[in-house]
């Protein structure tokens, strides 16, 4: 007798699945499929993430031992390894990576008022990129180094609520600086990166768009300063001051004024000189936009310890992408979840807790809010709390 729906089934219902089959038919995913649809291979992939299944062969013993409540948790078509694997070899990875960015910007609406430590009202993004090794022997195509192949997982992370806002996946030997190239900027947003992305050209189309960008200053990026403002260096500040790059070819491609700043981080012992075209926000909160920057830094680490994208089911380049992206689609409906449901307990508890009751029958408010769970997270630790609430 049917008591109600799995927890499974519970969490999929929070798919917009209008928007999952414009993205298959955008494709053609479902051309003469028969039983097997795009949405059982979906479901399977997100079985495997939530459960962290290590191979196909696994998740189809798993599945098949839950066979008797498959079809009310949502399957329609027979699980098996081989047909997992072929999806994964030959419907389009597009579809996952459209789909991933519906939810992306679902729930980037939902975070939008949350508070990540600095009062802006801008928009402001963390960007990073994150390399996945994998053998190269087993994955030809994913160009790294000689003895070495990988793929670089390029990440824009909107800083309120840690959500992926732009995602784009290239093989290790793609400079990340190239992907400014394609990234189609907000109109007044923030945009925090490390030094890897100093290249005045692109930094001079952010500008003109425009919007704003924070990095870090090279030590031999040669700039004439033009004048100095007053600051408080018991904070940590050692100067603001508006300067004009002087090497021919950055003066040429960055023509206007910047804005150099230096700070000393007490507990690094170094100093830091960053570079902004934002004349208007105080130099501390510029230093400290580019210490949040830190928190895309931990949203690769989380995603590599909690999702499965460091093993993978298929060698093909269009597997290694769908499971990527699925993973990534996962992780944004669980943070969906949490926000819909107002559950209070991090990204980590809730995906620890549908680990174990996948297919229990009960209710995911009831089975999410424990009232008596307590955190062992040391609060003082150096680094800056993620997905807590």
């Amino acid at each position: 007798m049917n008591l109600g729906q799995t927890v499974f089934a519970q969490v999929m219902d929070f798919l917009p699945m209008h928007q999952f089959r414009r993205c298959v038919d955008r494709y053609q995913g479902n051309y003469r499929v028969r039983s097997f649809t795009c949405y059982d291979q979906y479901l399977c992939m997100a079985f495997a993430q939530l459960t962290y299944r290590e191979s196909l062969r696994d998740i189809e013993c798993c599945l098949r031992a839950m066979d008797r409540k498959l079809y009310h948790a949502g399957f329609r078509g027979k699980v098996s390894r081989s047909t997992l694997a072929n999806a994964n070899e030959t419907r389009d990875w597009r579809i996952y990576r459209d789909f991933a960015q519906v939810l992306i910007l679902i729930a980037k609406d939902l975070y939008a008022g949350d508070d990540f430590g600095v009062q802006l009202d801008e928009t402001v993004y963390a960007l990073d990129a994150s390399t996945i090794d994998l053998c190269l022997s087993v994955f030809p195509w994913a160009k790294f180094r000689k003895t070495k192949a990988a793929v670089k997982l390029h990440t824009l992370l909107d800083l309120r609520g840690n959500i992926p806002s732009f995602i784009h996946i290239t093989d290790g030997k793609v400079h990340d600086v190239n992907v400014l190239d394609i990234l189609v900027p907000e109109v007044g947003a923030i945009y925090v990166m490390d030094r890897g992305y100093l290249d005045f050209e692109r930094l001079y189309t952010l500008n003109q768009v425009p919007a704003f960008f924070i990095t870090r200053s090279k030590t031999n990026t040669k700039v004439r300063r033009l004048y100095s403002q007053a600051v408080d260096k018991a904070c940590g500040l050692r100067c603001d001051q508006i300067v004009v790059l002087t090497g021919y070819y950055s003066h040429k491609r960055y023509p206007e004024k910047l804005r150099r700043i230096g700070f000393y981080d007490e507990q690094q012992q170094r100093q830091l000189v960053f570079l902004t075209n934002n004349f208007t926000l105080p130099a501390l909160t510029v230093a400290d936009l580019y210490r949040c920057r830190w928190q895309v830094e931990l949203f690769f680490k989380w995603i590599k310890q909690h999702l499965r994208i460091k093993a993978f089911y298929g060698t093909s380049e269009n597997a290694v992408k769908t499971q990527i992206w699925t993973a990534i689609s996962v992780y944004v409906l669980v943070a969906i979840l949490k926000k819909r449901l107002g559950i209070d307990q991090s990204l980590y508890t809730i995906l620890q807790i549908l680990n174990l009751t996948l297919f229990e029958k009960v209710m995911l408010f009831q089975l999410l809010e424990i009232s008596d769970y307590t955190s062992e997270n040391d609060s003082t630790h150096i680094q800056l709390k993620l997905f807590d609430s």
